[in-house]
C-alpha cells in the first residue's frame, strides 16, 4: 500500500504482487484531486460506503469506462458515502464486459453476505468467454481480499463459532418474552439473528427512541414479518446487527444488554463469558 499524500487519511493506491490490477481508496474530499491519476480516466469497477442515521452500512457498487468522470458525479449526485474504492489494471486490460461482469458479481456476493445495505439491483452477467470468466474470477477474489483489508467487511463470510468437536456454536435469547424465541450467533462485525428467529411482539417502555426506530424500520422493510394472525413477528431473512445488544433490543423489544442476554443453545453460557473463554 502506498500513501499518495503521505497521510493515513488520505489517497492510498494498493496492489498485490503478480496482480494486473491496482486499487484506490480515495476519500470523497479528495476524488476533485485525482485529476492527475490517468489510470483512474478508464474502466473500473468501484465501491461507495457510507453509514445512514440509524448506523447502517450502505454501499454502492458500480462501473464505468470513465471511473473518475463518475464519481465526481457521486460527488455531486449522492451524499451518502464518504470512502470510495477503486479497481483498475495497471495494463489497460480491462474493457466494458469485464467491469460489468465484476460489477455484477461483487452485488452477488456483497447481498449474499448482507453486511451492508445496498439499494440497487442485481446486474445481469455479460457474455463471456470461459477463459475471461476464469480471469475475472481471480481479478475479484484480489478485490474481496483487497476491500477487506482496508476495513470494509461487505464480503466477509461470516459463519457462527465452532466447537473443539467442529459443530457451530449458536446463541439464542434467554428469555422468553411476548413471543420472542431468537437465535443468532456473534460476527467480527456485530451480532447477526439467523431468519426464522421470533422478536418480541410488543415494545415495552424500556425500549430506547432509536431501537425502537430500527425496529420500525425493519418491519417497514420486511425483514420483519407479521404473521396473518398478527400474534408473531418473524425474521424473514437473516440479519446483522452493529452488536449484540442492538440484536437483543430488537429480538426484546426492550433495553436489553446483549452480553448477558443472548446465552448458548447447548449449555445456556452468557455471552460474555463465552468471549471471555470461561465457556
Amino acid at each position: 500500500m502506498f500513501l499518495i499524500e503521505g497521510e493515513a487519511s488520505g489517497r492510498m493506491t494498493c496492489e498485490l504482487s503478480n496482480w494486473t490490477g491496482l486499487g484506490y481508496r480515495l476519500p470523497r474530499n479528495k476524488v476533485k484531486n485525482c485529476d492527475d491519476r490517468e489510470d483512474l480516466k478508464g474502466p473500473a469497477v468501484y465501491m461507495l460506503f457510507g453509514t445512514d442515521d440509524d448506523g447502517t452500512k450502505l454501499a454502492y457498487i458500480g462501473e464505468s469506462e470513465e471511473a473518475l468522470t463518475r464519481l465526481k458525479t457521486h460527488v455531486s449526485e449522492k451524499d451518502f458515502w464518504n470512502e470510495a474504492l477503486v479497481f483498475v489494471s495497471k495494463d489497460n486490460s480491462l474493457n466494458k464486459a469485464h467491469v460489468k461482469y465484476l460489477e455484477a458479481r461483487l452485488i452477488e456476493v456483497a447481498k449474499e453476505r448482507e453486511h451492508y445495505q445496498l439499494n440497487q439491483n442485481s446486474e445481469k452477467l455479460p457474455r463471456m468467454s470461459e477463459s475471461e470468466r476464469a480471469t475475472m474470477e481471480q481479478f475479484l477474489e484480489n478485490i474481496v481480499f483487497l476491500v477487506d483489508v482496508l476495513g470494509h467487511k461487505i464480503f466477509e463470510d461470516s459463519a457462527a463459532p465452532v466447537s473443539a468437536e467442529g459443530e457451530q456454536i449458536l446463541f439464542v435469547t434467554k428469555a422468553k418474552v411476548r413471543g420472542c424465541d431468537a437465535k443468532g450467533y456473534p460476527t467480527t462485525d456485530g451480532f447477526k439473528v439467523l431468519a426464522g428467529s421470533k422478536a418480541a411482539t410488543e415494545p415495552t417502555p424500556t425500549i430506547p427512541k432509536g431501537r425502537k426506530q430500527l425496529r420500525d424500520r425493519l418491519i417497514t422493510e420486511c425483514i420483519l414479518s407479521w404473521s396473518a394472525d398478527m400474534k408473531e413477528l418473524t425474521f424473514e431473512k437473516s440479519h446483522e446487527f452493529t452488536s449484540a445488544s442492538a440484536a437483543a433490543a430488537i429480538c426484546l423489544a426492550a433495553s436489553a444488554n446483549g452480553l448477558t442476554e443472548w446465552v448458548t443453545e447447548k449449555g445456556a453460557v452468557a455471552l460474555k463469558d463465552f468471549e471471555a473463554g470461561n465457556a
